[in-house]
């Protein structure tokens, strides 16, 4: 028969949503335990699918955690897959580590957490079926800065042989290093099936040894966007591997492009924004839609968007609101001044202050330098966690610098646009 389990990881169970907008009560109310109403979607698969196991693959908690709320959650989930007949194995990753909880509860008898020793466990099948064995691997210490694949136990031959391992690989943008390996080490192992975590972007690596990084199953603010899954694995009677991803993410958070290409009248911007939100959530991602609205394109609208953001956001959270299971994150804009004739043979006052400003201020060395002298000053009094948010070199800064003080023009002669030349106040 062929052995079938469900594969999830970086879990964070009660992990508060990061994203400004649950500053929003409904919206808290909603999704403020959405990491748990995940889990539960990954109990129910299991349960619908009958599989073998669960495999959880590191960060089932989120760090120091004390509720044991948390703990009768866990508790209840894990008992409902206990009495089904259904093993469970779970390594520590690096925040499981920091958990008191970890080393606290009693779990039910199918559960298997392997220790900070890497062990393997013989799955017990009919004499008809071919043999499986489960390898893995916990955390002891929130610092896992050496890899941990040579402390693995070599695969067992003639089995079909499933590691668990959290690491970050080769490193990826946003993630500490831990336990770092080669997709190329894993692949050469001898194992038919690596059930990774730790990294919160998805990737299927398929092949002689199947290398899986399931994603994180809720994402928590806009760049965890997406609608997020786990894995349900089937190894077939020829060893060979389907691995089917299956959403379980109870809030999206999508960044969206709102064109105003050429688009002269307030109504309009909002009606394609309306369109924008519409498309959205007629996708086939289930979930609530969590946006970050961006205006783009060349229009005329461009000074009065960005002089009345927040009024645009006001229509976008009402068209949201109509629309149902759709909120709005923030809204910023990338658009850029498309100049009517009729303001360019004018001479409009506002344009030329502009030119001037381009040209005369913000190039000057003067202006640099003082911009510079700020930044440094500023520099100085930030906690060094977050020294790097004004550039990590020289050159970054310098852009950064220049980026802001191009936003600053743009933002004060968007008033002044609606109160020179003629401008729609």
């Amino acid at each position: 028969m062929p052995y079938r389990f469900v594969h999830t990881a970086d879990i964070h169970l009660d992990s508060p949503l990061k994203s400004l907008a649950l500053r929003n009560s409904e919206l808290q109310d909603l999704i403020g335990n959405a990491t748990r109403q995940a889990f539960v979607r990954i109990i129910d698969l299991c349960l619908e699918e009958q599989v073998d196991a669960l495999m959880i693959a590191g960060d089932l908690y989120d760090g120091e955690q004390t509720s044991m709320k948390t703990a009768r959650f866990l508790a209840e989930q894990l008992r409902r897959i206990d009495e089904a007949g259904i093993d469970v194995f779970v390594i520590r990753g690096n925040h499981d580590a920091l958990s008191k909880i970890t080393h606290e509860l009693v779990l039910p008898d199918r559960v298997t957490v392997f220790g900070g020793r890497a062990d393997g466990v013989e799955i017990l099948r009919s004499a008809r079926d071919f043999p499986v064995v489960v390898h893995g691997m916990s955390f002891a210490r929130p610092q896992a800065p050496e890899s941990l694949l040579p402390k693995y136990r070599p695969p067992v031959d003639g089995v079909v042989n499933i590691g668990l391992m959290h690491t970050s690989l080769g490193g990826a943008l946003g993630h500490d290093v831990y336990a770092p390996c080669s997709l190329a080490e894993l692949q050469s192992s001898g194992f038919r099936y690596w059930a990774l975590g730790h990294i919160h972007v998805r990737s299927v690596q398929e092949g002689p040894c199947t290398v899986v990084m399931p994603g994180i199953p809720q994402g928590r603010d806009i760049n965890e966007s997406g609608a997020k899954s786990c894995s349900l694995v089937t190894i077939f009677d020829d060893r060979s591997i389907r691995v089917e991803e299956r959403f379980t993410s109870i809030a999206r958070f999508e960044r969206l492009s709102v064109d105003a290409s050429g688009l002269d009248d307030w109504k309009d911007l909002v009606s394609n924004l309306t369109e924008t939100l519409v498309s959205a959530q007629d996708s086939d991602l289930a979930g609530h839609l969590v946006a970050r609205l961006r205006v783009v394109g060349m229009t005329p609208l461009a000074w009065q968007v960005r002089r009345d953001i927040e009024l645009l956001k006001t229509e976008a959270e009402d068209k949201a609101s109509m629309l149902g299971q759709c909120w709005i994150e923030s809204i910023e804009t990338a658009c850029t001044e498309l100049e009517t004739k009729g303001a360019a043979e004018a001479g409009d006052p506002v344009s030329e202050l502009s030119q001037l400003m381009d040209k005369d201020i913000l190039a000057s060395t003067a202006f640099i330098d003082a911009a510079r002298d700020v930044a440094d000053d500023l520099h100085k009094s930030l906690p060094t966690e977050m020294k790097q948010w004004l550039g990590g070199s020289q050159a970054e800064q310098a852009e950064l610098l220049a980026d802001m003080a191009r936003e600053g023009v743009a933002d004060v002669l968007s008033r002044l646009k609606g109160t020179v030349g003629g401008g729609q106040a």
